[in-house]
C-alpha cells in the first residue's frame, strides 16, 4: 500500500465531508429545513440515476451518478451561490476555479486530474453526461420549491419570469 496515496484520498474525504455544512437556500420537501451540499447532491444523483430514460441522447449513469455528486464540492471554499443573486454569480467562476486547484489537488494526481477533468465537464456541459446533470442541478431546487408552494422563491423575492428564464 502507497501510504501517501492513502494519506491524500483520506485527507480529501474528510475535507469534503465539509460540504455538508454548506447551506443552500432551498429547503427540504414539505417544509423541512434548509439543504446542505451534500444532500442536494445526493439527490440529484439519485434523481439522474431514476430519470435516465428521458435523457435526450445516451448517458454513461456512472459518470453522471459521480458529476452529480463532486459539481458543488467546490462549494466549500467558495461558498454556495443563489441561482438567483446576479451579484455572486459575477465572482462564481473565479471563486469555484480556485476552489477546484485546491480541493482536488488534495488528492494523488490521477484522482485530481479525473474529478478536476469531471468538475470542468460538468460546468461546460460539453457532453451528453454533463447535460444531464445539470438538467438535474436545475430541476432538483425546482422540484423543491414546487413542492413547498414556492415559500424559497417568494422569501427571495423571485418573479416567475425569474425562474421560466433559469429553466427556458
Amino acid at each position: 500500500m502507497d501510504k501517501d496515496r492513502f494519506d491524500r484520498q483520506l485527507r480529501f474525504i474528510l475535507e469534503a465531508d465539509k460540504e455538508k455544512n454548506i447551506l443552500r437556500q432551498t429547503h427540504l420537501s414539505g417544509h423541512g429545513r434548509r439543504e446542505n451540499d451534500s444532500e442536494h447532491a445526493w439527490h440529484m444523483a439519485l434523481m439522474a440515476y431514476l430519470l435516465r430514460e428521458y435523457s435526450n441522447e445516451e448517458i454513461d449513469i456512472a459518470k453522471t451518478m459521480l458529476m452529480c455528486l463532486i459539481h458543488d464540492i467546490v462549494e466549500i471554499d467558495a461558498g454556495d451561490t443563489y441561482a438567483y443573486d446576479d451579484d455572486a454569480k459575477e465572482t462564481q467562476a473565479d471563486r469555484e476555479r480556485q476552489a477546484a486547484e485546491r480541493l482536488f489537488g488534495m488528492l494523488p494526481e490521477d484522482q485530481g486530474h479525473e474529478l478536476r477533468t469531471l468538475f470542468e465537464e460538468f460546468e461546460s456541459q460539453s457532453t451528453p453526461e454533463a447535460r444531464f446533470a445539470r438538467a438535474m442541478d436545475n430541476f432538483q431546487p425546482l422540484l423543491l420549491n414546487d413542492s413547498n408552494g414556492g415559500s424559497d422563491w417568494l422569501e427571495h423575492q423571485v418573479r416567475y419570469d425569474q425562474v421560466m428564464k433559469r429553466h427556458d
